[in-house]
């Protein structure tokens, strides 16, 4: 009896990687397939502190939303896309759907990365992907170096350096986000 062979693409490896480890963010990066362990709880409290300052602050007043663990198509390579922790997205995003429950990139007016297992992921492949992709601003959550970074504007797919904020300062949101907010470095962090 002869057996049929079938390899795998990419997306469907990371459908049956989803399946096998449920609980867990996978995510295909630079043609790279990634599975990230559930957050911790201080890595949770972080994104709902930050949903509430961004509701404070009137973000849907400014016609946008704030999502958490929404999948982002990303321009990189076919198959890529990644599930930001928490993004600020256009208030009909759901038009931009483009497949595997992920969004069209211009969408997104600001991501958050908080830093887990995979801090080096949040901290390398993402930066180029989101810069690539036209994200206007990455925030990255860095608890592996006790800092937060703010990446925006990119230019010709890359973000210039990134201005980084210490423990006792407090993140200033682009203006261009539509909001007067600023995030305090410690909350970012901790979760506190």
């Amino acid at each position: 009896m002869a057996v049929l062979q079938h390899e795998l693409t990419l997306g469907e490896a990371a459908d049956l990687l989803s399946r096998a480890l449920p609980g867990h963010r996978v995510e295909i990066l630079q043609g790279r397939l990634t599975a990230t362990p559930p957050p911790d709880g201080s890595h949770a409290l972080s994104l709902t502190k930050l949903g509430r300052a961004f509701d404070r602050a009137g973000i849907v007043e400014a016609g946008l939303e704030y999502v958490q663990s929404v999948g982002l198509w990303l321009p990189t390579l076919p198959a890529d896309f990644a599930i930001p922790d928490f993004s600020i997205v256009d208030e009909d995003f759901r038009d931009a759907l483009v497949q595997r429950n992920c969004y069209a990139p211009n969408v997104f007016r600001l991501v958050v990365e908080v830093t887990s297992s995979n801090w080096s992921d949040d901290l390398g492949p993402k930066v180029e992907c989101y810069a690539e992709a036209g994200v206007p601003v990455y925030v990255v959550v860095d608890r592996k170096h006790d800092e937060v970074l703010l990446h925006q504007d990119p230019v010709n797919g890359k973000y210039p350096a990134p201005e980084r904020y210490e423990r006792g300062q407090s993140v200033p949101v682009p203006v261009s986000i539509g909001v007067d907010l600023d995030l305090p470095v410690d909350t970012l962090l901790d979760g506190d």
